[in-house]
């Protein structure tokens, strides 16, 4: 495959060599081993370590070395990044601390002062990016911000949108309308994902696009309410973009939405082969007007790209249409939803798309960050990426063309899948939080295998319609609830992607898992549970070999890297969203573990 090639790599050859000469150890793609320098632990996304000092054979010895609490209880999402003996880690309302890796000490905290209270869901951010003695976030507030790495000073200061801007109903005003009681949610936008920066860029996009409204239960929690998706307007217009790394300049911004065409082909199947269930007709009938769709359109960006510097292209997934989980006012495909997307990094133009569901009507965003690995064909080895999916599914695509050219065995037992929503209720599995959604899936590439956190559920789609105001037609909207007597629990599963994306294996765990995993060069795949255990499985079999209690809920993916010859193991642990009325509390710290001295 010809491949092309970008400046800089010389420089990156040098670097290599530089690197060596200093006894530092460098892995293929440019990072030392011992670090976890950006999101994924380089730009493969892969999660995966070539640290071995923890094995199967130690890891029940392994126990807490320190121990970090923000202050700040709850959402605690974040991904740490450890850069020359320093860990960098963002915080529940985006507050930001730089740590001695090894003792936990603070070196330095920005403390964020939001400029609006307006925000899109839980105040969680999911990581930092650090680059040349910069560190980026990117804030629910709309702001991307860069510090100075060495003391915490704000640098320079972006506003990329207010989170309020061009509100069409707020979640408040809806919740008389349908008789509800506590409602949460509206379509506003902010930054979630850690950035990615890459040619000088600081890359991020928005999530809070495709409108929902997440409806308490009688618990208050938020997984046997509702996700609302209401008919008309509401929504806003996803994008992702770069910024000037050492200026805060917007450089390019490329629309989730497709303004001429979003209707797409009105396909009947997937571009896999499995039928959608549409009423084409209909759509087609409503389509003329319907035609400004595309302006409220959604398409949110959950996770940091994947990022291949030889053929110049960053790959992301994403999210679900607006209106939510109603179709009729929203025609055709809805291009570029639900879609593995390859944009070119210097310009933010479209390279090529891959639409799992098109015109979605059950909240399968392409969440999961995708990541880099050279594929098995009997043509050949292929460079690919690959895309876990809400569906159930594991994709791999060409990474130069977009071929569809491997869909792994289904991670879960599926039911109706992409039936229609309807006056009665349709059962669906997987419902919208899906197999597999935002959690980083991990990549060992040495044994050519993926190790997943599946979700296993099915959900019930009604759709409802309740009068609307005085002289205003009536409201119809698509509900979701558990579905009443289906199986629910989740998987740690391993994909052999060597033998066309077979399960190796596949472990009940004892509560919902979360976070991400991690996979190391010691035979470990590290994966947290809701319940607050951080779990070390034998990569070759499943097999839990070491267990954690750390207080709260895993809500971030666990990290390992090492200093002075001692390896640690990383993880957030403080609660999620789903925590709230699940018996399971929150918590505010950053629990880092090591084998005894």
């Amino acid at each position: 495959m010809a491949l092309h090639q970008t400046p800089g790599r010389a420089g990156d050859a040098a670097l290599v060599a530089m690197s060596l000469l200093a006894g530092t150890l460098l892995t293929s793609s440019g990072a030392s081993a011992d670090e976890w320098p950006m999101f994924g632990r380089d730009h493969t996304n892969r999660h995966f370590s070539p640290l071995a000092t923890i094995d199967r054979s130690n890891v029940g010895k392994l126990r807490p070395a320190w121990i970090f609490q923000t202050g700040i209880t709850g959402y605690f999402q974040a991904e740490p990044v450890v850069v020359d003996g320093v860990m960098y880690l963002s915080t529940t309302q985006n507050h930001v601390a730089a740590l001695d890796a090894k003792s936990g000490r603070v070196l330095w905290t920005y403390t964020h002062k939001a400029r609006t209270e307006k925000i899109f869901g839980p105040p969680s951010n999911r990581g930092v990016a650090v680059s040349g003695g910069k560190v980026f976030e990117a804030t629910m507030d709309g702001r991307v911000i860069a510090l100075d790495a060495k003391t915490g000073k704000v640098l320079w200061d972006h506003e990329a949108v207010r989170p309020e801007e061009g509100e069409s109903e707020t979640a408040s005003d809806l919740a008389g309308k349908l008789g509800a009681g506590a409602v949460q949610g509206s379509s506003r936008l902010g930054f979630k994902m850690p950035p990615l920066v890459a040619e000088g860029l600081v890359i991020v996009g928005v999530a809070g696009a495709g409108y929902g409204l997440h409806v308490e239960d009688e618990k208050g929690g938020l997984d046997g309410g509702a996700v609302v998706g209401i008919e008309g307007g509401y929504g806003r217009r996803g994008w992702l973009a770069a910024y000037d790394a050492a200026t805060g300049e917007e450089r390019w911004r490329w629309y989730v939405t497709k303004e001429d065409g979003w209707e797409g082909g009105f396909v009947e199947k997937t571009a896999d082969g499995v039928p959608l269930n549409r009423d084409i007709a209909a759509e087609k009938a409503a389509a003329p007007e319907h035609r400004d769709a595309w302006k409220v359109g959604g398409g949110s960006l959950w996770m940091t790209p994947a990022y291949d510097a030889d053929l110049g292209l960053i790959y992301v997934g994403t999210g679900n249409p607006a209106p939510q989980n109603f179709g009729l006012s929203r025609p055709g495909d809805n291009l570029y939803t639900m879609s593995l997307v390859a944009l070119d990094v210097r310009t933010g133009k479209l390279r090529w798309y891959h639409q799992q569901v098109p015109h979605d009507e059950w909240g399968y965003d392409v969440a999961s960050p995708p990541f880099l690995l050279d594929y098995t064909t009997p043509q050949g080895p292929v460079k690919a990426v690959a895309e876990a999916s809400k569906t159930g599914w594991l994709y791999v695509h060409d990474r130069a063309t977009g071929a569809l050219i491997g869909r792994s065995a289904p991670l879960i037992t599926q039911k109706n899948l992409y039936a229609p929503p309807t006056e009665t209720g349709t059962v669906v599995s997987p419902g919208p939080l899906g197999a597999i959604s935002w959690h980083p899936v991990a990549f060992d590439p040495a044994a050519n295998t993926a190790y997943a956190q599946v979700r296993h559920g099915a959900t019930t789609y009604t759709v409802r319609t309740v009068p609307g105001a005085p002289g205003k037609p009536p409201i119809r909207f698509t509900e979701t609830s558990e579905a009443k007597g289906e199986p629910s629990f989740s998987t740690l599963t391993a994909i052999d992607l060597a033998k066309s994306g077979a399960i190796k294996w596949s472990v009940k765990a004892g509560s919902r898992l979360s976070g991400g995993t991690l996979a190391t060069a010691g035979g470990l795949v590290f994966s947290g549970e809701e319940d607050g255990h951080l779990d070390a499985h034998d990569a070759a079999s499943g097999e839990v070999l070491w267990r954690f209690q750390c207080g709260a809920g895993i809500g971030g993916p666990p990290i390992t890297y090492s200093l002075d010859g001692r390896q640690y193991v990383a993880v957030a642990a403080g609660g999620a969203s789903f925590t709230k009325g699940s018996g399971f509390g929150t918590g505010d710290a950053l629990v880092v573990f090591s084998l005894p001295e």
